[in-house]
């Protein structure tokens, strides 16, 4: 039996498992052709209906040639094509070529002069509706208020009149018009098509299922598109189903273009299995997946009883599959999630693929509920103690387990829908995360939604740039109310401390964080809320967020390094077993409600006597130092210590500093990670200022800053300079600033400031008073 083998030793094993037929496909081929090299056939489905033709049960090589490979329907890949352990189906693009597979349809309008430079062209009947246009291979903009900006922070642009009736009432056809928003918390987005006018001019609208947290849209930041009247900005476009007309405005003094194409399949390739009888060997590479359709509508299962809702679906959906590789790859702004592993699914391993600007996720392993014990699928929900089962694990076998994803570049995911993630997981277990580089996501860049059943391995990767849309979330993210978890916590603690290890009937085996960097400016950079239970974590770098534990059991954190932050203990258990030592923060600990410290807070370092004094008199780190923890080359993001550091005194080890793929193609393609340039809090009581989101920042100093500003004493962060464009602009802040409060507490100096700042940066809006024009000001500084 063929063992699992990387993606070069299956090729070079391939002539040695016995025979190997090779069937060849080409844009330009016939599919009346024998599909050899010299008579390649045109699609991939005439293809399959080669092999599945050949009983020969010898091993398959398709070989795609460069071009674009318009689909009619999915390329579905069922037992039928391999159910065996003895031979390999292998789809690939030829090397050093493109071999596209594209889910839209193309056109080649006869474009017409309407008005305003815009240009209408007739389209046949069949065509039932357009989703996303693309000329050239380039994706065009659906006529939308506000118009695009690449620079907007939220969904490229927000106003809160998009759906206002004075707006509406500019609208001939409201109906279908489609309504883009953050959740009212931040917490991911919703969705909504407008189904008609109320008699206050008022939009009805039909959606929202895409957070399965209800508490509205945001009133504030939310867009609209797919309205005729809005498209007034070059590379717009619509589509009138009614009429048939196709409309577009192409870039002025340009033609429009003779050729289109629209996006009309969700998923491309379906890899698929019957229950028992699975899918096995099936290779993916070298293959671009491209131009399929949005499915932010289809979003609406909710998850257990994390903020999610999914659509189960991709440009490639896997599903009840065993030993597939999926290798090579580019997901090139596909329309919703990437990669979907579905239900029963083993040893499916996604291996060095690029995914740009997907939809939705990057890559998801969502199981089955009915393989969940007593589940829960609503925050508020629960079952009660005395009718749960106490079974401990999964009730069936329907679900992902033992898959990897290693050495993937994942970036600019969540272009529509804002709940999503690098990677997300969610009923699964033994899912190996490590080597990827995952950056610039609107939300957490690793998502685990819940304890079920644990076993993850999640180490070496790159996440930075992370909850750039939303808020209250990390770089990493999990949540683990499972059956143990009750809405009210009065109960939840009663039938807790009766029995912690209730926490472990869903979380069976440890998860596992270790050796990875992580960045959230908006957040933390790891965060384990809600119940999230039985963690190891441990040789991580946090470059701004900090690390946080919210209610939940088990976890030890140790040998980890909080570059300008600290440990966020919230609201624990008494009975939690927690361990956190031999770590280094730069700021003093930043508990809330926490009447006991788990089973062990101690040996960590400290970057000062007040931060180390404020942790003991909360009884904890008795044998814990302060100190400059000596990193070699902070600035160069090498945080080895160097020897005589306090840190190696208090049990800190060295690690190795490498993180991401390690894939020299992709590591190209990657953004710049933002390294901290400098810690802080070590100058919080010098006369050196520190650069803060594009400030300039110093303490107050002498007679001079004082009479300057208009202070009475030397107390406060002085925002000596604040470039107009950057983000401390945009957050509210200006020139000649001096920040004296922030959430109601004194801010002395920029040690207190950026220790302040940090513990609140996952809210929304902080609460902030500055001295500004000789007088006292309240602002609400955004993120």
């Amino acid at each position: 039996m063929l063992k699992w083998l990387s993606l070069y030793c299956m090729l070079a094993a391939l002539p040695a498992m016995g025979q190997t037929r090779r069937i060849y496909v080409s844009p330009q081929g016939n599919d009346a052709n024998p599909g050899t090299q010299q008579r390649p056939v045109a699609g991939l489905h005439r293809a399959q209906q080669l092999w599945r033709a050949d009983n020969s049960h010898q091993n398959v090589m398709v070989v795609l040639a460069g071009g674009t490979y318009y689909l009619d329907s999915a390329l579905v890949i069922t037992p039928e094509d391999n159910n065996s352990m003895d031979r390999v189906l292998f789809i690939m693009g030829a090397a050093g070529q493109q071999a596209v597979l594209s889910g839209a349809r193309p056109l080649q309008p006869r474009w017409e002069h309407w008005q305003q430079g815009i240009y209408r062209a007739a389209v046949p009947e069949q065509v039932k509706g357009m989703d996303r246009l693309f000329i050239n291979g380039r994706q065009q903009v659906l006529a939308r208020y506000p118009n695009y900006d690449s620079s907007a922070r939220f969904y490229h642009g927000t106003a809160e009149d998009a759906i206002a009736p004075a707006r509406i009432q500019q609208w001939k056809k409201p109906e279908g018009a489609v309504v883009h928003a953050l959740h009212r918390a931040e917490w991911g987005g919703y969705h909504y098509r407008v189904t008609g006018v109320n008699e206050k001019g008022a939009a009805v609208l039909e959606g929202g299922w895409q957070n399965n947290r209800q508490m509205g849209l945001h009133p504030k930041y939310r867009f609209v598109e797919n309205v005729l009247e809005e498209l007034d900005a070059p590379h717009e476009w619509y589509f009138d189903p009614a009429q048939h007309q196709l409309y577009y405005k192409p870039a002025p003094g340009t033609p429009p273009p003779a050729a289109v194409a629209y996006a009309e399949l969700k998923e491309l390739v379906v890899i698929k299995g019957l229950p028992g009888k699975p899918v096995r060997q099936v290779m993916l590479n070298n293959l671009q997946f491209a131009q399929n359709a949005r499915s932010f509508m289809q979003t609406q299962e909710p998850l257990l009883r994390s903020d999610w809702t999914i659509y189960r679906g991709g440009a490639l959906l896997v599903e009840n599959a065993e030993h597939c590789y999926i290798g090579n790859c580019f997901f090139n702004e596909v329309g919703g999630n990437a990669v979907f592993v579905n239900n029963y699914n083993k040893n499916v391993n996604i291996d060095s693929c690029h995914i740009y600007k997907a939809g939705a996720s990057g890559i998801a392993f969502v199981g089955n509920p009915s393989a969940v014990r007593s589940p829960a699928f609503e925050y508020n929900r629960f079952v009660p103690y005395h009718q749960m089962d106490y079974t401990k694990g999964p009730k069936t076998e329907d679900y992902p387990r033992d898959c990897d994803v290693r050495d993937n570049l994942i970036q600019y995911t969540g272009e529509v829908e804002k709940q999503s993630a690098g990677v997300q997981i969610s009923m699964a277990q033994h899912i190996t995360v490590a080597h990827n580089t995952i950056h610039n996501v609107p939300r957490a860049g690793i998502n685990v939604s819940e304890g079920t059943w644990g076993g993850h391995m999640i180490g070496f990767n790159d996440v930075y740039n992370t909850v750039l849309e939303t808020g209250d979330h990390g770089a990493f993210n999990s949540w683990g109310r499972d059956r143990f978890w009750h809405p009210d916590r009065r109960v939840m603690d009663s039938a807790t401390a009766r029995n912690p290890e209730l926490a472990l009937l869903d979380a069976v085996q440890p998860t596992v964080i270790y050796n990875n960097r992580f960045r959230c400016d908006h957040g933390w950079d790891i965060d384990l809320d809600d119940g999230s239970s039985n963690y190891r974590i441990y040789n991580n770098i946090c470059l701004n967020g900090g690390l946080k534990l919210r209610e939940g059991f088990f976890r030890t954190v140790e040998n980890n390094i909080m570059i300008n932050n600290s440990f966020h203990p919230h609201v624990w258990f008494k009975n939690s077993g927690d361990v956190f030592r031999h770590n280094i923060v730069t700021t003093a600990y930043k508990p809330i409600r926490v009447p006991v410290w788990g089973q062990e807070t101690d040996h960590n370092l400290f970057p000062d006597e007040a931060a180390l004094k404020a942790a003991q008199a909360n009884g904890t780190d008795a044998h814990s130092l302060a100190g400059d923890p000596q990193f070699e080359d902070l600035a160069a993001g090498n945080y080895r210590v160097k020897p005589g550091s306090k840190a190696l005194a208090a049990g800190f080890k060295n690690f190795s500093m490498e993180f991401g793929t390690r894939i020299a193609r992709l590591k190209a393609l990657a953004a710049p990670v933002p390294l901290p340039a400098e810690l802080f809090l070590q100058k919080g009581n010098s006369g050196a200022s520190i650069h803060w989101k594009g400030a300039t920042v110093k303490n107050i100093e002498g007679l001079g800053e004082r009479s300057a500003t208009g202070l009475p004493d030397e107390k406060g962060a002085y925002f000596v300079q604040v470039p107009e464009g950057s983000e401390a602009y945009k957050a509210g802040l200006r020139t000649g600033d001096v920040v004296i409060k922030i959430a109601a507490t004194p801010v002395n100096n920029i040690k207190d400031f950026v220790s302040l700042y940090q513990e609140h940066a996952w809210k929304q809006t902080i609460p902030v008073v500055v001295f500004r024009n000789q007088r006292q000001q309240e602002l609400q500084v955004g993120k």
